[in-house]
C-alpha cells in the first residue's frame, strides 16, 4: 500500500505515472517486450525481446540508502512468503522462475529492467489475500542491477542505478528490520528427514522444467519412453535445442550415475547435455550443463551404469 512505501520513492512513482500514457499493468509489461504478457500477468519476472529480462520490484520493499540510492533485499527463500507462511506450490515456482531470471543477469554481468508496483493491500499479504491486486505499476527507465548473491545467507541484493556501490551495514541492518525478507524458519521435526532419491530427482525435473520455459523455451518431459534423456528443449519454431539428462543432488545424496540407456545416447546424440541440480529441492538449488566430453567433472558423478 502505499502508505508503506518510502515517500522519496512514492514521489518517483507518482512522476513517472503522471508523466507517460496510461496503461494497465498487463500493457505496460507488453509493451516492454513481453509478448505473451496477458498469459503471464501474475509472474514476478519476464523474458522480453531482445534477452532483456523484466523484474517486478514491489515498491513497499525498496529502501533507501544513507546516499539516496535505492536497493532491495531479494530472499532467496523459495518456499517461505516474505510476509511470513508457506508458499503454495505456484507460488513457489514463480518465485524460482523468477530468481532463475535474475541468477541469469548476475552470472552475466548484465542489468535488468524493472517494473516498480504498489498494492492495494498490506505488502505483507501480497501472497496470501487472494484481493491482493496491483495498485499502481510503472516502467523505471533506470537500470537495474543484482549486485550481490549470497546463495548461504538466502539473500541477493538488487540496485538501482551505476554499478559499484551496494548498502553498507547500517542501510542493510534498517533495511531487514522493515521486512521484505522472510524470517528465519524452525524446520519441524518431519521437515529434517532428508528427502529420498526419488524426491530429489522429481525435485530436480521440476525445476529444469521451470527454468528452461522460464526463459520462454518449450520444455517437454519425455522421461517415461526412455529415450536416454529426460526433457526436450525446443525454441517457439518447435525447433530441437538440447535433449537433456537431469540429475538431482543433496546432502542425502550427493552421487549419480548414468543408465545404460543415458551412456549410449551421450555417444550418439550431438544434442545430449547433462544437466545436474545441486540442492535439488532446496532453497539454493542451483545447476550446470554438461557436454558428453565434460560429465566427469561433474560433481557427484559416478561411471558405470
Amino acid at each position: 500500500m502505499d502508505k508503506e512505501v518510502d515517500p522519496r520513492v512514492l514521489a518517483v512513482i507518482d512522476e513517472m505515472r503522471l508523466s507517460g500514457p496510461r496503461l494497465s499493468p498487463v500493457e505496460i509489461v507488453a509493451k516492454m517486450g513481453v509478448f505473451d504478457a496477458r498469459d503471464k500477468p501474475f509472474e514476478y519476472a519476464w523474458m522480453a525481446t531482445g534477452d532483456n529480462v523484466i523484474a517486478t520490484i514491489w515498491a513497499e520493499y525498496v529502501h533507501v540508502g544513507a546516499n539516496g540510492r535505492w536497493f532491495y533485499l531479494e530472499s532467496l527463500d523459495t518456499q517461505h512468503r516474505p510476509g511470513g507462511g508457506a508458499r503454495t506450490p505456484n507460488q513457489v515456482q514463480r518465485a524460482k522462475d523468477r530468481l532463475a531470471l535474475l541468477k541469469r543477469t548476475f552470472d552475466a554481468g548484465q542489468g535488468f529492467r524493472a517494473v516498480v508496483q504498489t498494492n492495494r493491500v498490506a505488502i505483507a499479504e501480497l501472497e496470501s489475500n487472494k484481493s491482493a491486486k496491483v495498485s499502481t505499476r510503472v516502467r523505471d527507465d533506470s537500470e537495474w542491477h543484482v549486485a550481490s548473491w549470497e546463495p548461504e545467507q538466502l539473500l541477493a541484493v538488487l540496485v538501482r542505478g551505476p554499478r559499484g556501490w551496494v548498502p553498507d551495514d547500517a542501510d542493510m541492518q534498517a533495511a531487514k528490520a522493515r521486512g521484505g525478507v522472510p524470517a528465519a524458519v524452525e524446520a519441524e521435526p518431519e521437515a529434517a528427514k532428508p528427502a529420498s532419491a526419488e524426491e530429489v530427482q522429481a525435485a530436480a525435473m521440476a525445476y529444469v522444467m521451470g527454468h528452461f520455459k522460464g526463459y520462454g523455451y518449450n520444455a517437454e518431459d519425455v522421461t517415461s519412453q526412455k529415450l536416454g534423456y529426460d526433457i526436450e528443449v525446443s525454441n517457439a519454431k518447435g525447433a530441437t535445442l538440447l535433449r537433456v539428462t537431469v540429475k538431482g543432488t543433496s546432502t542425502a545424496t550427493p552421487n549419480f550415475r548414468l543408465t545404460p540407456e543415458e551412456n549410449a545416447c551421450s555417444t550418439r546424440e550431438p544434442l545430449w547435455r547433462l544437466l545436474v541440480v545441486a540442492d535439488a529441492g532446496g532453497p539454493t538449488a542451483q545447476h550446470k550443463i554438461y557436454k558428453p566430453s565434460e560429465m566427469s567433472q561433474a560433481p557427484g558423478f559416478e561411471a558405470g551404469g
